[in-house]
């Protein structure tokens, strides 16, 4: 032991050794004198103790994490990012719920049923005792609901922070991040678009050109969450487009609350992007362009009929009236009228024939009466539109028209059948049979003997099974139609068109982590 007591005022740390202590050189000397005892140990377990720790180690970047995303493409877009970021850090995205350590529940809040799910998603992994992060519009819109309390909560600006609360959750701790993403005080459309991501589908790139919106639509809950117009520069959005078609994707989806109001807050507009898209798209790759409002899509008109001829831009268009009645249209707050809706689908249609238009439909919004739901029939009985989404009104909290007086839930139910049974009576796509057309096909089908591939048009066409398909153009002659698809036989001499692209990812992979023919 030093002979300085422990009571002993000492000048220097080199008092505390004494004169009997061993001498640096003396311990130098002895250490070779020393022989390690060798003790035997199994290396193969060893191994697999060292690369797989316990399954309820905190150690952060090892656990399982099952996604769940509900609601529109953008969120889709969202939920692949969130993937891509927690796989890149090295957590597991696995398909199989009960053997994930943590859920990640990204949640939709247009209607109820949605919400519904989501909740109750939540009370499932509380009874099995998973670790949660939510994300999505439902808690960055309502944050305080009661059955959020104590939970980690990611905003939707936030999805480039996913790791950290994910890491924080698997601690025990409760995190939320719904900050906005600004620049010198200007909104910004959200995370970097160059994030890691895991598409779902390898081919198909879903690409969100904005956030937020202009209007104030009295049911929509989404504008809480979502907020004001914020748009992506161009550029990025072509970078992103470009780093795509790198990783073998065959198509893009543009998507948004509102494309058809993007670039009015950066001084540009939806045909300057459009334009600059078309220009890096390879052959055998298309565009699809997402949903826009009649009232931002009117000034553009004579532009977008010329992107939508563009051979590598699908003619499509999701155009949503919501109602034929003009006096619920103004109860909406949707500003637009239904003849501005008729001016624009019937231009489109003009100038670019045989362009398919979705729209939606409310049933039953507050104040609806029996002669504006029969101004609605009229124009779906006169449009035949081959693509149209019907949804029941649903009040959702906090929005103006859930302190409206209800249509009686018996008459919405009555209304929405009555309109469902009326797209069904018609069958879009009879006149096709015995056409010959190019499909790109994209999509595994609900038939296993099938996969799906979409026209010119974005039709669904159906076609047989063969691999050589998968991410290539087909010929195919048109034998059968149904309500929502076609079928298509190759021709004997078909030809397969191979896009002039890169080899796809695999399913699951992650991309970002480094740095053909058109339809006829």
């Amino acid at each position: 032991m030093p002979s300085a007591s422990c009571d002993t005022f000492l000048n220097d740390i080199e008092d505390i050794v004494s004169q009997e202590d061993s001498k640096p050189q003396d311990r130098h000397f002895s250490r070779k004198h020393v022989v390690p005892k060798v003790r035997r140990r199994n290396t193969q377990k060893y191994l697999q103790e060292e690369n797989s720790p316990p399954s309820d180690s905190t150690i952060p970047g090892i656990q399982k994490i099952w996604i769940r995303t509900w609601g529109c493409s953008h969120n889709n877009s969202d939920g692949e990012y969130m993937a891509g970021q927690l796989a890149a850090y090295g957590y597991k995205i696995t398909e199989n719920a009960s053997d994930a350590d943590l859920w990640l529940l990204n949640s939709c809040t247009v209607k109820n049923p949605a919400e519904d799910h989501f909740r109750n998603s939540i009370k499932k992994a509380q009874e099995e005792n998973k670790k949660i992060v939510l994300a999505g519009c439902v808690p960055q819109a309502q944050p305080r609901q009661d059955y959020l309390k104590g939970l980690s909560i990611i905003g939707v600006q936030q999805i480039d922070r996913v790791v950290e609360v994910v890491e924080e959750t698997i601690k025990g701790h409760s995190v939320r991040l719904l900050g906005q993403k600004k620049d010198n005080g200007k909104r910004l459309g959200g995370a970097r678009l160059d994030l890691p991501k895991i598409r779902k589908n390898p081919l198909i790139e879903i690409i969100s050109i904005n956030t937020g919106c202009l209007n104030a639509c009295t049911y929509c809950k989404t504008k809480h969450a979502r907020g004001n117009l914020a748009s992506y520069p161009i550029d990025e959005l072509v970078d992103r487009a470009k780093q795509s078609f790198q990783e073998g994707v065959c198509e893009i989806w543009l998507t948004s609350e509102d494309t058809g109001a993007y670039g009015r807050d950066i001084g540009s507009s939806l045909p300057a992007l459009l334009w600059k898209l078309v220009e890096v798209i390879p052959e055998g790759a298309m565009l699809r362009l997402g949903m826009t409002n009649p009232p931002y899509i009117l000034e553009h008109l004579e532009e977008m009929a010329k992107i939508l001829h563009h051979p590598r831009v699908y003619a499509f268009l999701h155009i949503p009236v919501q109602s034929a009645s003009d006096t619920v249209l103004m109860e909406m707050k949707r500003e637009y009228c239904v003849a501005d809706f008729k001016r624009v689908v019937d231009f489109l249609k003009d100038k670019v024939p045989g362009i398919t238009i979705a729209t939606d439909i409310i049933c039953g919004f507050p104040g609806e009466t029996d002669q504006d739901f029969q101004e609605t029939v009229k124009l779906v009985e006169e449009y035949k539109f081959p693509s149209l989404f019907i949804n029941q009104f649903y009040p959702r909290p906090g929005t103006p028209a859930a302190k409206m007086e209800q249509v009686p839930a018996q008459v919405k139910k009555q209304r929405t059948k009555e309109l469902s049974r009326i797209f069904h009576s018609y069958n879009p796509y009879d006149h096709k049979i015995g056409q010959r057309q190019q499909v790109l096909v994209t999509e595994e089908s609900f038939d296993s003997k099938f996969y799906v591939a979409h026209n010119r048009f974005y039709e669904q066409v159906l076609v047989p099974k063969n691999p050589t398909f998968m991410g290539k153009m087909v010929e195919v002659d048109i034998y059968e139609s149904g309500k929502h698809f076609m079928k298509g036989q190759p021709v004997s001499d078909a030809k397969v068109y191979t896009p002039s692209i890169s080899k796809p990812l695999a399913r699951g992979e992650v991309s970002g982590l480094t740095e053909g023919s058109s339809f006829g």
